[in-house]
């Protein structure tokens, strides 16, 4: 069992971690305060090729797998969350999807772009009805010679204000729950899309997450991701990869965290001596650095099985309802060890700690995965 990371992994880490370094974390106190889109950074990580990281190559990508993803994610993240989530939600919930149930017509006509840097893809799924119950949708897909008329609202969705790929689920049948759900393929410039409320969040601040309304929507019939019905399932599956960069995710912001903590303990002095001297300081440090580690190898282990196409749901959950807690800790701990000076902004700790609290909730709440988690044991014993 090996694991260490090849030759061209160990690259593309080193590569993204100086990247991050010195083109994001001197500008990520200030997107997060601004709370503005941050179109310079994203230009910087189109010019890295990393919107095209995942997508085969035949498709102008890189054809790289979910564990170099992972890597990305982390490094990113480390800097800027808010930055990284535009990447992670684009690639591992729109692009999986288009890659996964996309006729060769779509992927043609969506890859190339995105791989490019030139088209953003979000993922439209939660409504005010249906957040964890999926089946609860209630935006329509109505059916119509040649198409569809899509009608609705959705919430909470990241990169849906710049977002020129739009990946949809409606109903096209609401006494059907589940079995009516349906995904389309939108595009922006569709007439009848408006973009509602702006989000003001108390983390991932930078990051755009917004309401999309859908009037009388008129979309193709070749707009159409799967059969009908089918949307449920892709929806799950979509979640699932998600899931994983979620872990990947709190690892980055958590190791900012444990390095800030770690770095002002030795430097910060009481009592005539550093407080990393003082058992109980070494004591969060050590529970830190081997929970994060611990979320790591989780992360690494779920990516590595979905590379090889073996079964990874459960393995997903686990990497994400762990790394999601985690980052809590982590992030508070660092907050702790700092005192008060963690509580003001001059310091990234409160920003990291406003951050990783999303973690728990979205793309599957810890209770969710839980519950994902004992189904699977269950179902094996």
């Amino acid at each position: 069992m090996d694991f260490s990371l090849n030759e061209e992994q160990k690259m593309l880490q080193s590569m993204l971690r100086e990247f991050a370094a010195a083109e994001l974390e001197p500008v990520a106190a200030e997107i997060d305060r601004s709370d503005e889109y941050p179109a310079e950074s994203l230009e910087k990580i189109v010019g890295l090729g990393l919107m095209g990281l995942t997508i085969p190559k035949e498709y102008g990508g890189n054809g790289e797998g979910l564990v170099e993803l992972c890597l990305a994610i982390e490094e990113l993240s480390h800097a800027s969350a808010a930055v990284s989530n535009y990447l992670r939600i684009s690639l591992s919930l729109a692009v999986v999807t288009l890659l996964d149930y996309g006729t060769e017509e779509q992927r043609q006509r969506y890859l190339p772009p995105h791989a490019r840097g030139e088209k953003l893809a979000c993922f439209a799924l939660t409504e005010s009805g249906a957040g964890s119950d999926i089946a609860s949708i209630a935006t329509t897909a109505t059916r119509q010679e040649n198409g569809y008329v899509i009608n609705g609202t959705k919430l909470f969705v990241s990169n849906g204000a710049r977002a020129d790929i739009i990946i949809l689920f409606a109903t096209v049948d609401k006494s059907k729950k589940r079995q009516g759900v349906t995904a389309f393929i939108v595009e922006r410039d569709t007439p009848g899309i408006s973009v509602g409320k702006h989000e003001d969040k108390m983390g991932m601040r930078g990051c755009e997450t917004v309401e999309l309304i859908f009037q009388d929507c008129f979309i193709p019939e070749e707009s159409r991701l799967g059969d009908e019905g089918q949307g449920f399932k892709i929806a799950l599956e979509a979640l699932n990869v998600s899931r994983v960069t979620v872990g990947a995710e709190a690892v980055g912001i958590s190791r900012a965290a444990y390095e800030a903590a770690l770095q002002y303990a030795r430097e910060r002095h009481q009592f005539d001596r550093p407080i990393a001297d003082f058992q109980a300081v070494q004591f969060m440090l050590a529970d830190m650095a081997t929970r994060i580690d611990a979320t790591r190898l989780l992360t690494h282990r779920a990516a590595d099985l979905y590379d090889r196409g073996l079964p990874f749901i459960k393995e997903a959950a686990m990497a994400k309802v762990f790394g999601s807690e985690m980052s809590h800790f982590v992030t508070n701990k660092a907050l702790q060890i700092h005192g008060g000076y963690g509580y003001i902004k001059d310091y990234p700790l409160e920003r990291y700690v406003r951050d990783a609290r999303i973690l728990e909730i979205y793309e599957g709440t810890s209770e969710m995965m839980r519950m994902t988690i004992a189904r699977r044991i269950l179902a094996d014993t």
